[in-house]
């Protein structure tokens, strides 16, 4: 069945040439003009038009004589589209909205090395939290919940070498600083797919995030909500989860 727009285009033969590009789409192989117009509803030479048209523009192959696939300016379109999403512009009207439910931080934090790096962070007064990394600031991976989301996603030999470059430091009490526990906070995020920091990179705040995937995906980056300790509330989880995977989807993730 072809998926229909949201939206009706107000040219015809647009909404012809969607659905013949629609058609090709969910197909693995090239397809016939036979199956086209069965599949689209349009009379065979009506099809045949169009997909000469669209041909024409690159938009259609023709791999053989009778049989059409999508072409190669759809590709250089999509590398174009791919090339321009941002992480940050993609998550900035999503994290506000996190931030009215929750009123607490929302931080959208990268991998750079053995660091999370925050790359934007929507906050207000109301928190009642401060907020001692800003953006640019940079946290250690195995103290942060972004930063296990991160790790879960190394392999066994990177997670030990990562351990052994960095003497997994301690920053409070609460800190994870050895190699076992850490794998085994790291099996845990993997069931889950979410990661938490209880007060391990600072006393009194605890933070809770989900990962954030690419077209391809790839982890790169990850959401957290961060509040104080006795503010943080287990029904936020869903949320953030819900919100990380909202902008996956604007990057094209399809998992």
């Amino acid at each position: 069945m072809i998926r229909k727009p949201a939206q009706t285009p107000a040219i015809q033969v647009l909404e012809r040439a969607f659905s013949v590009l629609d058609t090709l789409a969910s197909q693995p192989d090239p397809v016939s003009l036979k199956d086209i117009s069965e599949r689209t509803g349009l009379h065979p030479s009506t099809a045949h038009r169009i997909l000469n048209d669209l041909a024409i523009g690159r938009f259609v192959d023709r791999p053989q004589a009778g049989s059409y696939r999508l072409g190669m300016r759809l590709l250089e379109l999509g590398n174009l589209v791919k090339g321009r999403l941002d992480v940050r512009e993609a998550a900035l009207a999503p994290m506000r909205e996190l931030h009215k439910l929750t009123h607490q931080p929302v931080n959208l934090s990268m991998r750079q090395g053995d660091e999370i790096v925050y790359i934007e962070r929507t906050y207000s007064e109301r928190s009642g939290m401060q907020v001692v990394r800003s953006v640019g600031g940079r946290a250690p991976l195995h103290l942060t919940s972004v930063g296990k989301l991160f790790l879960a996603h190394d392999e066994p030999a990177r997670v030990r070498a990562y351990a052994t470059r960095t003497g997994l430091t301690g920053h409070t009490r609460n800190s994870i600083t050895e190699l076992p526990r850490l794998e085994r906070e790291l099996a845990s995020v993997r069931h889950t797919g979410c990661a938490r920091d209880d007060e391990e990179l600072e006393l009194g705040v605890r933070c809770m995030a989900a990962g954030i995937f690419d077209d391809q995906g790839r982890l790169v980056a990850g959401l957290s909500v961060s509040a104080p300790a006795d503010r943080l509330e287990e029904s936020w989880l869903e949320r953030v989860q819900a919100t990380a995977a909202q902008i996956s989807a604007a990057l094209g993730y399809r998992g």
